[in-house]
Parts: structure tokens; sequence; C-alpha cells
């Protein structure tokens, strides 16, 4: 893991490929061959997020919504779950629903959670698929 790790680190370093800060954020996060840590994590979350990484843009958003490693913000949060959403991401839709029908960071819309939880279900997202149903039979 350690030498995974290092390697991540050297192409993020050299703004190489962008995956390689998320995969080094990710293994910050869980302490996968470095000490784990929450803000290392969290900035190279950003750089990834920037260069165009889906996943990354994810995680960075529920670093937001947590308060982890950032201070929290769901306002934030939001546009980053819909920024992961718009590159396919399935969980950044579900969580967008989650956001629109309980009102986190946005107006509450069953409209729009609903439209969300319909795009987490359309990129194969059970629990999108479960809240979509439950949210348009009123069950």
């Amino acid at each position: 893991e350690f030498k995974a790790a290092d390697l991540y680190q050297k192409v993020c370093d050299a703004g190489g490929e962008k995956n390689s800060c998320y995969n080094l954020g990710v293994a910050y996060a869980k302490g996968l061959g470095v000490k784990q840590d929450d803000f290392k994590a969290t900035e190279l979350y950003q750089k990834a997020c920037d260069g165009g990484i889906g996943g990354a843009c994810f995680s960075l958003g529920v670093n937001y919504s947590k308060g982890r490693g950032i201070k929290q913000d769901n306002f934030k949060a939001v546009d980053l779950m819909r920024r992961s959403c718009d590159q396919g991401i399935s969980f950044g839709c579900y969580n967008l629903g989650i956001s629109y029908f309980n009102g986190d960071g946005v107006r509450q819309s069953r409209t729009e959670a609903l439209k969300y939880f319909g795009k987490a279900c359309d990129l194969k997202e059970q629990k999108g698929c479960d809240e979509y149903a439950k949210l348009n039979t009123g069950k």
C-alpha cells in the first residue's frame, strides 16, 4: 500500500493524472499506506475535483456535508454533489435527491428530489430507484 501512495503522490504533485490525487485522497481518508488525515484527503479531493474527477467531487461533497477535514457547509456540499451527478456519479445524484427532499443546502423540493432520485436510478443506483418509487407513489 505504501508504494502505491508514494506513486500517487509523485504523479499528483507533478500535475499529472488527477485520478492519482483522488486515489491519494482516498488513501489519506482511510489511512491506507499513509497516516489517516481528513484535512489532507479534503485538499487532494479538491485538486482532483478541480481536475474533473467526479468521484473526487462526490467525496469532497461528503466531507463538506459532514464537516470532515473542512468547515461544514451544506450549500457547498450540494454544489459538489451536483457536479458529481453531472459527471455520472450515481451516489452524487442520490445524495442530491436526499438534499432536496430534506431541504439541506437547497430549498426543499419534492419535484427536484424526484428528478435526482430518478437520475440516480438511471445510473443503476438501487437506493435512487427505491426512493423514486416511494416518492412517486407516496408510500
